[in-house]
């Protein structure tokens, strides 16, 4: 080496120590006196010093650029690690790319050198600086890299790249959401398996397996030995057997397993147990129970991010949009980096009629999360209501596939074909739905809103909502659908029947609005009031209720018009006034077709 780029090595290191002097801790004379700088960058990285390995480690590698013979090939592969690391720390994913790819690379080439050239610019190497970094720990990094940019068909294949007797179940993980992401199930199977097979007690992994249509009993035969070595784990079994019920869309088997281990003891008051009992009270059409297990599940932890977008959801069907506003202020005071508070938000924009923000939240959310089906949702809804309907059938039918067993996915879609005049295509997708989640309330009353559209099947549709309601008569959904059916008919008594039945256990908005509809229909104008009231008190933004009452307030019923004709005939009106306003009314009252406008 020339003498002058000695000096100039000599003195950069000097100044490199001193600077490593003033982060690290003193070590002992004697092993200060044996480090070298790789060694110095290893410990700021083992001790999470990201920044500092991140500028020395630039500084080094630039000086190594610029004297190949500064580092040996083996520090050389540390130093682009090492400062790749601080890149991915940073969130640089594609600069930790690059540098993991040369590090790669240069590893390599190490391989193929039988022999460690000597370094000109360090002291005798520890053995502790031969503990080179994991070439799969590397690859391992790579792709999280392409996940976080969205680039999962090259974490796959960098994954797939390493031997299967070398994959950590870190790794198996990775590539059985990988494959499952992509569709491929077979391999996702295989590589959820090995996680358990590594480690019997990875929940998630479980899940994974009866997502894809696992059987219960196979997946529980693979935790068997842990479940009896282990003391306190007698619960297990039943936990795989409620979730199992879960991903078949069994919700009330699922609910009834979950309620029994949650009155067990040890996992009373269990947050992830209680919000999954308020994801399948939801999937139920059970909204009451599972808004209060979500209040439940928050209330126990504060910081609770998981499923509060469908909490946030239910309180926008509830017009409760101040709580709706308060819980997402909340949630992004939380995380700003989870979908759920970009849903709630939007929610909230939606039930606002402000759609345009509604879509943008919406777009957000899945930005965050692909996998978010409820920001599938809600930009939908928000695309259809705009009247983009054919890019709201593409994210409803994305959302279906993230989640076959959730029959509001199936009902955004139907909207959109009705939206479109497409019943034929939404007759379909309605049978379909039936055969495959069974002939319950909810399954029937999407078939019979379907045929209400067609006059031929008004009938059936009929046949279909007298089942949903002998299975649920509290079912509110199937109880609009009648009434609406029956409001068709023109047979307003048997409505008002219909809605106080349904009332009498339960408020709703729009029963109530309904209601007051069919009261009008026959009369009943100071009770139509009274309802219309009380489903603004529900929902203040409720426009149709909104509307009803204002309507009424300008008509005058038969008992006002009679006061304010005796009134005008003590003042001395003429009698040509009060047949005008009587032949006024008559007209008004001629049409009340215009008052049921149902959804």
């Amino acid at each position: 080496m020339d003498p002058g780029d000695a000096a100039i090595l000599e003195s950069s290191l000097r100044i490199l120590y001193r600077l490593l002097e003033s982060v690290l801790p003193p070590l002992p004379a004697a092993l200060q006196s044996r480090m070298n700088v790789i060694d110095h960058v290893r410990d700021m990285a083992a001790a999470g010093l990201h920044s500092n390995v991140r500028l020395l480690s630039s500084l080094l590698l630039t000086m190594s650029n610029n004297n190949p013979e500064l580092f040996s090939p083996s520090q050389k592969y540390q130093l682009l690690v090492y400062h790749a690391d601080s890149l991915f720390h940073d969130k640089e994913y594609r600069n930790a790319v690059s540098k993991y790819t040369m590090a790669l690379q240069q590893k390599k080439a190490l391989s193929k050198t039988s022999k460690v050239r000597p370094s000109t610019g360090n002291s005798a190497s520890t053995p502790q600086s031969q503990c080179l970094p994991s070439e799969i720990e590397v690859k391992y990094k790579m792709a999280e890299c392409y996940t976080m940019l969205k680039q999962d068909k090259d974490a796959i294949a960098i994954l797939d790249g390493i031997p299967s007797r070398q994959r950590t179940p870190k790794i198996n993980m990775m590539l059985a959401n990988l494959y499952k992401k992509a569709g491929q199930e077979r391999p996702s199977v295989t590589s959820y398996k090995e996680v358990l097979r590594q480690c019997p007690l990875a929940l998630d992994a479980i899940l994974g397996l009866l997502s894809l249509s696992v059987k219960g009993a196979e997946v529980a035969s693979m935790t068997m030995n842990v479940i009896q070595t282990v003391p306190n784990l007698d619960w297990l079994s039943v936990w795989i057997k409620a979730y199992a019920f879960v991903h078949t869309g069994d919700n009330s088997r699922a609910i009834n397993t979950i309620c029994s281990l949650e009155k067990k003891s040890l996992l009373r008051d269990n947050v992830d147990l209680l919000g999954s009992l308020a994801d399948l009270y939801f999937r139920a059409g059970d909204n009451k129970n599972s808004v209060l297990k979500f209040e439940q599940a928050q209330m126990l932890d504060p910081y609770l991010i998981k499923g509060m977008d469908v909490y946030g959801y239910l309180l926008a069907r509830e017009g409760r949009l101040e709580d709706v506003e308060n819980l997402g202020c909340r949630l992004f005071n939380i995380s700003d980096q989870h979908a759920e508070p970009w849903v709630v938000s939007g929610c909230h924009s939606f039930y606002s009629k402000r759609y345009s923000r509604a879509l943008y939240l919406g777009a957000k959310a899945i930005q965050l999360n692909s996998n978010s089906v409820q920001a599938l949702l809600l930009k939908g809804a928000a695309l259809r209501n705009m009247g983009r309907v054919q890019e709201a059938i593409i994210h409803f039918r994305e959302a279906i596939r993230l989640a076959p067993c959730r029959l509001d996915c199936y009902e955004g879609l139907i909207e959109c074909y009705l939206a479109s005049n497409s019943i034929r295509e939404a007759m379909v997708m309605a049978n379909n739905v039936y055969k495959t989640l069974g002939a319950n309330a909810q399954t029937l009353t999407l078939l019979a809103t379907v045929c209400l559209e067609d006059p031929v099947t008004q009938e059936k549709a009929k046949t279909l909502l007298d089942k949903a309601l002998t299975q649920r008569p509290d079912y509110i959904k199937a109880v609009v659908k009648k009434a609406e059916l029956l409001s068709r008919e023109q047979k307003y008594e048997d409505g008002i029947a219909l809605l106080r039945n349904a009332l009498a256990n339960q408020s709703d908005c729009v029963l109530h609005r309904i209601l007051g509809d069919f009261l009008v229909a026959v009369n009943e104008y100071q009770e139509a009031m009274d309802q219309y009231s009380i489903a603004l008190s529900l929902d203040p933004n409720d426009q149709k209720s909104l509307e009803g009452m204002q309507k009424m307030e300008k008509e005058e019923s038969p008992t006002d018009a009679t006061q304010e004709e005796d009134v005008d005939d003590m003042e001395g009106s003429g009698e040509e006034g009060d047949l005008e306003g009587s032949d006024s009314e008559a007209a008004q009252w001629a049409d009340q077709e215009q008052w049921f406008g149902m959804q």
